[in-house]
């Protein structure tokens, strides 16, 4: 500090109007509102004054007191004991002989206090003046003839340590002198006027210019950070939460549907993508970010961080827990706040935390680099960003949904503001809140703020705060009731691609159906899919999401046999309740005048020894297939050219009906086209079904007859069989076997129509029956033509009319 030996009076500082007066004793505290003094770039209006021994303190902050920081000057006092203050006013303009002197000094001098200080016996000690510049100060020196020392010692400290110290000799004093008190003061550091320092562990520099105003200039560019050696890396922040990518330079891109974009293409790292895959939950209007996938060409593989916090290499369920494991050169590793993935390449490296519902991607590169992709700075369209091969067909579909009237945009918007206020403010010079709280209104003013969606966006903030600048915010949590501990959602909870995890009540949570999925069963009310019923056997699935929300527990369920419960797919969670011939689950048969039903119910299990209370209302579900009777119906078939089949649909269960012809009794040799058939001759028919549940259901013939024409009410008719038993006045008609199975034959021998040298047309009229009731064969004796009792019933049905012809 140079110093300068003047005449006080040369300088014109006495003179001026004097403002105020004060006399103080030993120690004072002086109001010095009127001409207040910024001390190295701390404005101050009190200065506190005091005497011990021999030395003068003047303090800014308080009286002295030894172990407190304070901002003081100290001067040898001699034997001044007491003093007074006066106010001076009077304009020293630029260029006055104090700025010739002190050439630093750009502002005109405003006022200057005058502290006189005196011994007990009034003599004059020591003067001390404090000089208004503005933004800068002036300290002057003068001593009188009572001042004995040989010297004055002055000591300016800021926060209690010396920035300034100068010892004058008396001879100085006597004339006075005068330097100069300004600075900058910046995060508690002071800096001298017109001089610039530069730290290397912040790459910054502090410009304390002639008026003593701070200016820090970042060495760094805006999205580069410093490496603590004076150099810069390329590090900057692309967050994803909800349907919401916030880019490096803090741009919100939307994603309106439910397909894969790339967020990060491969000029961070040649061959290494990351995309974001999006899905539709409780809305089919906004979607939600459901997994990310991190894409390596060399070697073509792909590793995709899911919900729950399960990780796929290609297929395969990769076991990921705290300890990191690389895999193809991707680090992983998983804790409580998610799945974190991170690649490193030379000087390249890709950071990304999953917690199932925000990716926070951090890169770091030696200098600004272009990134590409929805995380990327470029102004690329939306559509130009999509994965195909992550897209599921019909994936680009928007859909329109009416308001949430339970939803209040202005209390929203006031939540998720609260980005700008503390705790969060401690962020807001190292990320723009601004994006943030965007992607948080736009979201909850459409969708409803449950499965911890209300605090996902400040938790997404605090975690993007924390990971890109090392800060911490404390205490958000409590502010804002959000969970004490963050905790990535759904930990180990696997949902199948049609539902997501959420609450269906507050801390519960569970996979939940998505609403597109879900919406074509809720338009018909229904659980799942129709009964399937094929050969044998009967199902039906239903998806146990849509089970869920009706607080229906599918372990709980069974059908009429309470041993037959439900079957669960681990990977599409339906559930499916079935039966078969071999096992029927306490399934009823019955029949009317066109179906024989199979009908089971699926019921909850009897929860009278759960306690005195249960939440779980009754659960009561018909399904059924069934068997149509065969319709009626004509099939006229020359024997000779082929057998006679007939295929019978009834709802979802299918049967074959065939009848044909043989010569022997063991129905080995069926008659071919090309067979002689003579007259008189024994021929054996058997009448065959494929496709019946044969525990359940046989086959009866009602009738057979012959006629002359194809129609079977032709002219000329003969009854080989009536009310299922042979006809008695004919002796070659033998029934062998009726009502016992799901195949019947008999025999005659052939003949011709009397006058008549026609093809003869065999006709049968078959039915079906249930063998609850073990009574469906025809009861046949001599002189006895009826059936039982319990084949009664289907005298009135239209039985199947099934056939054949032959010629003689």
């Amino acid at each position: 500090m140079i110093c300068f030996l003047l005449y006080l009076a040369a300088l014109g500082l006495l003179g001026g109007t004097a403002a105020t007066n004060q006399i103080f004793t030993s120690s004072g505290e002086m109001d010095i509102t009127s001409c207040p003094i910024t001390y190295y770039g701390q404005k101050y209006d009190k200065v506190y004054v005091a005497f011990e021994s021999n030395t003068f303190s003047l303090c800014f902050n308080g009286s002295y007191q030894t172990g407190i920081k304070n901002d003081c000057i100290f001067m040898s006092g001699g034997t001044a004991d007491r003093g007074g203050l006066s106010v001076f006013t009077k304009e020293i303009p630029e260029g006055s002989g104090v700025h010739r002197l002190l050439p630093n000094l750009s502002n005109a001098g405003k006022c200057i206090n005058i502290i006189p200080l005196k011994d007990s016996q009034q003599s004059e000690i020591q003067q001390v003046e404090l000089g208004n510049f503005g933004s800068q100060a002036i300290l002057a020196i003068r001593t009188h003839s009572g001042y004995t020392n040989l010297h004055v010692e002055a000591d300016a400290q800021v926060d209690g340590v010396s920035v300034f110290k100068q010892t004058y000799q008396s001879a100085e004093t006597n004339v006075g002198v005068i330097t100069d008190v300004s600075g900058c003061r910046l995060a508690g550091v002071v800096y001298k006027t017109n001089t610039t320092i530069s730290d290397p562990t912040t790459c910054t520099s502090v410009m304390c210019d002639f008026c003593g105003v701070a200016t820090v200039i970042n060495d760094c560019g805006p999205m580069e950070q410093c490496q603590g050696d004076g150099s810069c890396v390329f590090k900057t922040m692309c967050t994803v939460t909800g349907s919401a990518v916030i880019n490096i330079v803090g741009r919100v891109e939307t994603v309106p549907d439910r397909c894969g974009y790339t967020l990060v293409g491969p000029s961070v790292i040649p061959g290494f993508k990351v995309l974001g895959v999006f899905q539709e939950r409780r809305r089919k209007d906004v979607s939600f970010l459901e997994r990310v996938i991190l894409q390596l060409d060399n070697p073509n593989v792909q590793i995709s961080l899911e919900q729950g916090g399960r990780v796929q290499l290609d297929e395969k369920v990769l076991q990921v827990n705290g300890s990191a494991q690389v895999v193809h050169g991707v680090e992983l590793s998983r804790d409580h706040r998610g799945v974190t993935a991170q690649l490193s390449k030379s000087q390249y490296t890709v950071h990304v935390l999953f917690d199932g519902n925000t990716a926070l991607i951090h890169m770091t590169a030696p200098s600004e680099t272009a990134v590409q992709g929805l995380c990327g700075n470029s102004n690329t369209p939306l559509i130009q960003e999509k994965a195909a091969e992550h897209s599921a067909p019909g994936c680009g579909m928007e859909y329109a949904e009416a308001a949430n009237s339970n939803i209040n945009c202005n209390r929203t918007t006031d939540w998720c503001n609260l980005l700008k206020e503390a705790p969060f403010s401690a962020c807001n010079e190292h990320i723009d809140p601004e994006p943030y709280m965007a992607a948080c209104t736009h979201t909850l003013c459409k969708y409803p703020a449950v499965d911890g969606l209300k605090c996902q966006f400040l938790e997404a903030y605090v975690k993007a705060c924390s990971l890109h600048s090392n800060v911490t915010v404390d205490r958000w949590m409590t502010k804002t009731s959000c969970p004490a501990v963050p905790r990535a959602s759904c930990q180990d909870r696997f949902c199948s691609d049609n539902e997501f995890c959420g609450e269906r009540q507050v801390g519960y949570p569970r996979c939940l159906c998505r609403a597109i999925f879900a919406s074509k069963y809720k338009s018909e009310n229904a659980y799942g899919e129709p009964t399937e019923c094929t050969k044998k056997s009967a199902s039906v699935t239903m998806a146990n999401c849509l089970l869920e929300d009706k607080s229906i527990d599918y372990s709980f369920l069974h059908l009429n046999d309470e041993a037959c419960k439900a079957e669960m797919d681990e990977l599409t969670h339906m559930v499916t309740f079935k039966f078969n011939s071999s096992n029927s689950c306490g399934t009823v048969v019955m029949a009317n005048n066109s179906q024989i039903i199979y009908k089971n119910t699926i019921m909850r299990r009897n929860l009278s020894d759960s306690g005195m209370i249960n939440r779980q209302s009754p659960v009561l579900i018909d399904f059924s297939c069934y068997y149509a009777q065969p319709e009626i119906k004509s099939l006229a078939i020359r024997l000779k050219h082929r057998d006679v089949m007939q295929e019978m649909t009834s709802g979802e269960w299918k049967y074959n009906l065939t009848m044909k012809a043989y010569s022997d009794a063991e129905r080995n040799n069926v008659i071919q086209p090309d067979t002689d058939i003579q007259l008189d001759q024994n021929i054996w028919v058997e009448i065959e079904t494929e496709g019946l549940d044969e525990k359940v259901v046989v086959v009866v013939m009602d009738s057979c007859w012959a006629t002359d024409q194809p129609s079977p009410s032709g002219a000329l008719r003969y009854d080989l069989i009536t009310n299922g038993c042979a006809n008695p006045a004919d002796q070659t008609v033998r029934v062998e076997r009726n009502g016992l199975a799901t195949s019947n034959f008999f025999s005659f021998n052939s003949f011709q129509f009397t006058g008549s040298s026609a093809n003869v047309y065999l006709h049968c009229k078959l039915e079906l029956c249930v063998t609850q009731s073990n009574a469906c064969a025809p009861i046949c004796s001599q002189g006895a033509r009826r059936r039982r009792s319990a084949f009664a019933k289907y005298e009135d049905k239209n039985p199947a009319l099934i056939t054949m012809a032959w010629s003689n």
